[in-house]
């Protein structure tokens, strides 16, 4: 798999933030999006620097696609927009939380959620 940052614009993100950062082998951190009223976990997806940069800015979920070797931002096509209210770093620094007001549902299957279809326990 090529890194996305070879693949995107050159980051603009803040280099005490991406200093913080501890990425997988492809560049990534996962980001764990959670809904700022419910405080439901709504969906995971991917985050380079770039997709964490244009999120910040725009205060919109901006996330890479490892299927589709590309950025996306969520509701770009569909009109369900996450609406970033805070981004936060776990104590480990692999992990972001990203606290949005969703619009509409989240998962692509038209679910509220990512995890309301299977539940284990």
């Amino acid at each position: 798999m090529t890194p996305p940052e070879t693949l995107g614009p050159v980051t603009s993100l803040d280099a005490a933030i991406a200093g913080r950062l501890k990425r997988d082998a492809d560049g990534l951190v996962p980001a764990v999006v959670q809904d700022a009223t419910s405080h439901d976990v709504l969906m995971v997806g991917w985050m380079d620097d770039e997709a964490l940069h244009r999120t910040l800015t725009t205060r919109r979920g901006t996330f890479w696609s490892r299927s589709r070797q590309s950025y996306w931002v969520k509701g770009e096509t569909s009109g369900h927009i996450q609406e970033v209210r805070e981004v936060r770093l776990d104590c480990d620094g692999d992990t972001l939380l990203v606290v949005v007001d969703q619009t509409g549902p989240a998962c692509h299957t038209g679910d509220r959620t990512c995890f309301d279809a299977d539940r284990l326990l």
